[in-house]
């Protein structure tokens, strides 16, 4: 049998909890012609998915979206064959079908994955979508250089994390904003930022302008709200933004789309200063950039000179709890929740 979560009916408000969860039981499915059948190892929890769920995109009885890591289990689909090891989307569920007929995004395409390359779990992270997340807007977008502050939120997050120690590669000078004091650390002390304030912090504010006294040249923005207002005053004519989330503002429901009122409300702003501003939807950047990224970022992570933190929770049966957690700010790295035995380990 494949168990798998799905929304629970009625209408979706605020940060998620575990209620608007159900978790169902159903056949493991058959693989039809063109197609393949994968048992899931590693799901990915990710704050555009609570975004997905209240638009509408997702409807209840369907299988919660998520980015996996998967071992096939039998295939009908050319080029990929059983025990083969996958970056796919079977969502929140123990098995899932990939192929012919299986709607997916095209930048969400299966892949197969080598483990000489990394751990496999590392494909939803650093060596996935996340890591091309933070190199796209990071060093396509922001282009940080020698002599530039970048300010990086959500530091010690799945994208944070990977964006700010590319930009110190770049030769910026790097401050973090992250939450509890062992996050703060963590970003200076294992990613090498050269500072890292706490957004918990009553005197946020002041700490951020200590920490930037050149003002910043580059902003990685994951979380917006009082995190963006204390960063704002700083920003240096010509810095250069990248709107990658805005975390802090997912359970506000007065606005569908964040993103958009956000550019909307800081127009003004970012004209004053001569900004550029970039929205950030990795999908643009697959199809030209992930081969050149994968390349770079494996020799990067294989030297040490990539850290990557995870928060790996176990059992398929943790993934509302978890992502709660997540969308409230209390995990530690990425996180991920391991439903199936990784044959790696």
């Amino acid at each position: 049998m494949n168990r798998y979560w799905t929304l629970a009916r009625g209408p979706l408000s605020g940060l998620p909890t575990p209620a608007n969860f159900e978790l169902r039981t159903a056949p493991v499915p058959a693989p039809g012609p063109g197609q393949a059948l994968s048992r899931t190892i590693y799901v990915s929890l990710d704050p555009y998915q609570w975004g997905y769920r209240k638009r509408g995109v997702e409807k209840p009885g369907e299988v919660c979206h998520a980015r996996t890591v998967s071992q096939v289990i039998e295939s009908r689909m050319e080029g990929f064959a059983a025990g083969d090891l996958v970056f796919n989307v079977n969502g929140w569920a123990e098995y899932g079908l990939m192929g012919e007929g299986i709607e997916r995004p095209s930048y969400m395409i299966p892949r197969k994955l080598d483990p000489a390359r990394g751990r496999i779990s590392l494909a939803v992270g650093v060596l996935g979508m996340l890591g091309l997340t933070a190199y796209a807007g990071m060093t396509l977008q922001c282009a940080p250089k020698a002599g530039d502050t970048a300010v990086v939120t959500a530091a010690s997050g799945g994208v944070g994390q990977i964006a700010g120690q590319l930009a110190r590669i770049a030769g910026a000078r790097v401050v973090g904003v992250a939450g509890r004091e062992d996050k703060v650390r963590y970003a200076v002390e294992e990613l090498g930022f050269d500072a890292c304030v706490s957004h918990l912090s009553p005197r946020l504010a002041a700490d951020l302008a200590a920490a930037c006294p050149g003002g910043i040249d580059v902003y990685f923005e994951n979380v917006g709200g009082a995190v963006f207002e204390a960063a704002a005053p700083l920003f240096n004519r010509g810095a250069r933004l990248s709107l990658c989330g805005l975390i802090a503002q997912y359970g506000d429901d007065s606005d569908p789309d964040p993103k958009a009122a956000f550019l909307r409300r800081h127009e003004p702003l970012f004209q004053a200063k001569g900004m550029k501003v970039s929205d950030l939807f990795v999908g643009a950047f697959v199809a030209e950039h992930q081969g050149p990224f994968l390349e770079e970022m494996s020799a990067l992570v294989a030297a040490g000179r990539v850290k990557y933190r995870e928060d790996i929770r176990q059992g398929i049966e943790t993934i509302p709890a978890a992502f709660a957690e997540l969308m409230g700010g209390g995990n530690f790295g990425k996180i991920l929740v391991q439903v199936g035995a990784d044959p790696t380990l």
